[in-house]
C-alpha cells in the first residue's frame, strides 16, 4: 500500500539541519554545543554529536550498550556527567516467557498430547520466530539491568565511571541535576518500576538514599495490587524545585515532596480517567503565571491504541490544590492532520521537550511529527507550527520520538526508527 505525501510537510518551522541515516533513537539530550542520543537498539548504543554548525552536524563517539542483551535509548547530560540506562532489549516480548510452562501444561491437557512449538508460541502471544529466543532467556537470566554513569568533560571520549545495577529489566527513563540522579527501575521486591534516588557526589559510587513506591507496590512487605499486571508504575520522575512529578503510567501522576529525599511522600495524585486508555508518560508543572493559579502539562504515549478508542492526548491539568487536581484543557492532532495517520504505526503523542516550558511546547506526535503547541492561555492550547518528516528506514511513517532544545532556540527532533532533524521556527 502506497501513503500520500511521502515528503516532509511543515508549517511554521524549517529544517536546519540533521542526520538522516542516524539509527533510530529513544532520548536526544542537548548540552553546550553536542546532542546525545540513546538509540533504541543494539548494536546501537550512545551517540555523541557535535552541532556547533547545525547544518552539518558530525557524530564524534559511540558509545555500545553491556551486550546485545540491553539496550541503552535514555540519556541524559549535567556538567562534565552523562548518566545512561542500561534495560533489557526488547524486555516486553521476553516477559512472555514466563508463561511457556504453564500454557505448556494447560494445552497438553487440553489436546491430549503435547502442543506444538507454533501453538505455545499463538497461546502467549508471541511469534514463533521468535521462541527460541524466549526459551534461551529462561536459560540465562538478565542481569546487566542498571545504569552508567560516564564522565563527558571531552565529548568525544567518554569515559565510563561505573555501571550501577539495579533489578530485574533495568532501568527505564529517569532524571537527574548536578547533586542527585532519579532513577526509574524495576526492584527487587516490587512490582513494576519505582523511584530510587542516588547521591551523586561520588560520581564513580552512585549511593542509594530514598525511594518511593506506590501504595500496592511493595509487594515483598505484603501489600496487594488492585490493578493488573504492570499497568500501574513508575514511567519517570521530573525535579522541580522541592517536588518531583511522576508519570504513574495507566494510574495517572503523582507529585512527590522532594524536601527530605529519605522520606519522599506523596502530596497530589491525578488519577488518569478509565475513558482514555493510553498511559500517562511526562508530566511537569508549567511556569509561574502570577495570578495565583497554578496549572501543568501532562503526556500521553500513544502505546496500544485500538481503533474505535480517543488517540492519546496532550493534557493541561488545574494544580493550583494539589488535593484537587483537575483537567483545564486537553489538545489533539486530528488524523487528516497527518499523511501518515493510517499507515498502521502509532500516530498519537510521546513526548514534550521537558525543558522548554516557555508559552510554545515542542512535542514529539509519531506519525504526526513535530507539534508547536502554544500554552499562552492554559486552558486553550493552540497549534502555532508543525513539521512531520519524510519516513525514513523503509518505514511507512515517520515515528517522532522525542525532542529537545538548546539555547539558540534550535529545536532537536528524534526518530524512533531513523534520523534525526534539526529545526528553527520559520519568521
Amino acid at each position: 500500500m502506497s501513503y500520500p505525501g511521502r515528503e516532509k510537510t511543515s508549517w511554521g518551522v524549517r529544517r536546519v539541519g540533521g542526520l538522516d541515516d542516524l539509527p533510530g533513537g529513544g532520548q536526544v539530550c542537548l548540552h553546550g554545543r553536542h546532542a546525545y542520543v540513546g538509540h533504541m537498539r543494539p548494536p546501537h548504543g550512545t551517540s555523541v554529536i557535535d552541532v556547533s554548525d547545525p547544518a552539518a552536524p558530525r557524530v564524534v563517539a559511540r558509545i555500545a550498550p553491556p551486550s546485545p542483551a540491553s539496550h541503552t535509548h535514555k540519556v541524559r547530560v549535567v556538567g562534565d556527567l552523562m548518566i545512561t540506562n542500561v534495560e533489557q532489549d526488547d524486555r516486553h516480548a521476553l516477559r512472555r516467557a514466563a508463561r511457556i510452562a504453564p500454557e505448556t501444561a494447560a494445552l497438553t491437557a487440553e489436546f491430549g498430547r503435547a502442543p506444538t512449538e507454533a501453538e505455545i508460541a499463538a497461546r502467549i502471544g508471541a511469534p514463533e520466530e521468535k521462541m527460541p529466543r524466549l526459551r534461551r532467556s529462561l536459560e540465562e537470566p538478565y542481569a546487566e539491568g542498571g545504569f552508567r554513569v560516564w564522565n563527558v568533560a571531552n565529548p568525544a571520549e567518554p569515559a565510563l565511571l561505573t555501571h550501577v545495577r539495579t533489578h530485574g529489566v533495568g532501568v527505564h527513563r529517569f532524571d537527574m541535576d548536578a547533586a542527585y540522579a532519579y532513577i526509574s527501575t524495576e526492584a527487587e521486591g516490587y512490582l513494576g518500576n519505582i523511584l530510587v534516588v542516588y547521591d551523586l557526589a561520588d560520581p564513580a559510587a552512585p549511593r542509594e538514599i530514598g525511594r518511593y513506591a506506590a501504595p500496592g507496590q511493595h509487594a515483598a512487605a505484603g501489600e496487594a495490587a488492585d490493578w493488573p499486571g504492570l499497568t500501574h508504575r513508575l514511567h519517570h520522575a521530573l525535579r522541580v524545585g522541592d517536588e518531583l512529578w511522576a508519570a504513574w503510567w495507566h494510574e495517572g501522576f503523582r507529585v512527590l515532596d522532594a524536601r527530605d529525599l529519605g522520606a519522599i511522600r506523596e502530596i497530589g495524585l491525578w488519577r488518569r480517567p478509565a475513558a482514555f486508555r493510553e498511559p500517562t508518560h511526562t508530566v511537569l508543572p508549567l511556569p509561574s503565571r502570577g495570578d495565583g493559579r497554578r496549572f501543568a502539562v501532562a503526556v500521553d504515549e500513544e502505546h496500544d491504541h485500538r481503533h474505535g478508542t480517543p488517540h492519546a492526548l496532550l493534557w493541561v491539568l488545574d494544580v493550583t490544590d494539589l488535593a484537587r487536581i483537575e483537567p483545564a484543557a486537553a489538545f489533539d492532532v486530528s488524523e487528516r492532520d497527518s499523511p501518515y495517520a493510517r499507515a498502521g504505526l502509532r500516530f498519537g503523542p510521546h513526548q514534550f521537550a521537558e525543558r522548554s516550558l516557555g508559552p510554545v511546547l515542542p512535542v514529539a506526535w509519531f506519525a504526526g511529527g513535530l507539534r508547536l503547541v502554544d500554552l499562552s492561555d492554559p486552558c486553550e492550547p493552540t497549534e502555532v507550527g508543525h513539521y512531520i518528516p519524510a519516513p525514513r528506514g523503509g518505514a511507512a511513517a515517520p515515528q517522532s520520538n522525542d525532542v529537545d532544545t538548546d539555547d539558540r532556540g534550535l529545536i532537536y527532533l528524534l526518530d524512533r526508527v531513523q534520523g534525526l532533524d534539526i529545526l528553527e521556527r520559520a519568521a
